[in-house]
């Protein structure tokens, strides 16, 4: 008589492997889709004035002109770099690189992050054109502006760590009364300077928010000026509409933004209140903060959507577009203050 209890045995044993198998990637999946729920949490916003109090009783230093801004955008890059999750932006393995929310909301905060760090490097810490840059920062700015994807040789976060301690070496120097190099000038020339450069960074937000609607847009590149000229032709009406696939990209990449410069903005209420005061512009500021508070609301729906103007469904990018249109309306009209009022 044959024995067949070899072959059953076989089977049955590549049977329990195969059931193994099945269960190890089911377990693989509940464990990275809980870990990519808690990954995909926005930070919250923070008060600016604790976060300073606490930094300046750490140092032992006063809480000076300047300190709030510099502390400010010191807590902003080291939230964006130890956040649940840490940074994902560079990350190649499951699940951050199966994500693209969070890495989107890194970098709109990470653009005015290195907007400031510029502007802190060659205007608010620079008394004249003619003055001498600060060591520490002159260090720190090029190295917040490393690539933002690159994971290995070097690491992003390891050149944005540096760039952070380099800022710190500045910050120490800056509320010690016995360091008088280290300096930040409340003008109103440099504030405008940074108002500049956010004007543009909404404008193009709300740009990219606003065509996730198909609309046809004159060309008004070269308005203004019958003398003005551009390198290669462009039509006088272009047809603008944001892929499907970009959509939650360009959302979350203005929320991180928004998130960041309401921050910094609140910084710069008390950093510059005796400027803002001159021109009766504390209001205004408010505003535009206000109005920035508005784009971190939370989404109570399980993605972005993206309805036609007027149609059935909402559509997300063009709420927040009307915030940051708001807003940007009122970082020109305070600019224009700060310039001429």
């Amino acid at each position: 008589m044959t024995d067949n209890r070899y072959p059953v045995n076989k089977a049955a044993k590549k049977k329990s492997k195969l059931q193994m198998i099945k269960w190890l990637i089911i377990l693989f999946i509940i464990i990275n889709g809980i870990l990519m729920l808690y990954y995909d949490r926005e930070p919250k916003l923070f008060d600016v004035k604790k976060i300073t109090a606490k930094r300046a009783d750490l140092h032992g230093h006063q809480v000076v002109t300047g300190l709030t801004t510099t502390v400010t955008l010191l807590e902003v890059a080291d939230t964006l770099l130890h956040k649940p999750g840490g940074y994902l932006s560079n990350d190649k393995m499951p699940p951050s690189v199966f994500m693209d929310n969070i890495p989107n909301w890194e970098y709109g905060v990470l653009v005015q992050i290195r907007d400031l760090a510029r502007v802190l490097r060659n205007d608010f810490s620079r008394s004249q054109s003619q003055s001498l840059e600060d060591d520490d920062l002159k260090r720190s700015d090029p190295k917040f502006h490393f690539d933002n994807v690159s994971w290995i040789l070097p690491r992003t976060e390891s050149q944005y760590e540096e760039a952070i301690e380099d800022m710190h070496k500045y910050l120490s120097r800056l509320g010690d009364s016995d360091h008088t190099d280290a300096q930040f000038y409340a003008r109103a020339d440099n504030l405008v300077t940074w108002l500049n450069l956010v004007e543009k960074r909404l404008g193009g937000l709300s740009q990219k928010l606003s065509a996730s609607v198909a609309k046809e847009r004159l060309n008004t590149d070269l308005s203004g000026d019958t003398a003005a000229t551009q390198s290669t032709y462009r039509p006088s009406e272009l047809k603008v509409k944001t892929s499907w696939f970009k959509i939650d990209d360009n959302f979350y990449e203005a929320r991180g933004s928004t998130w960041a410069l309401i921050h910094f903005l609140k910084a710069m209420e008390i950093d510059f209140s005796s400027v803002l005061e001159k021109k009766n512009a504390q209001i205004s500021l408010r505003q535009i903060i206000r109005e920035l508070e508005s784009t971190q609301e939370s989404i109570w729906t399980p993605m972005i959507l993206n309805g036609s103007g007027f149609g059935f469904f909402a559509n997300h990018s063009l709420v927040m577009a009307s915030y940051i249109s708001r807003a940007n309306a009122g970082i020109i009209d305070l600019r224009q203050l700060l310039e001429n009022g």
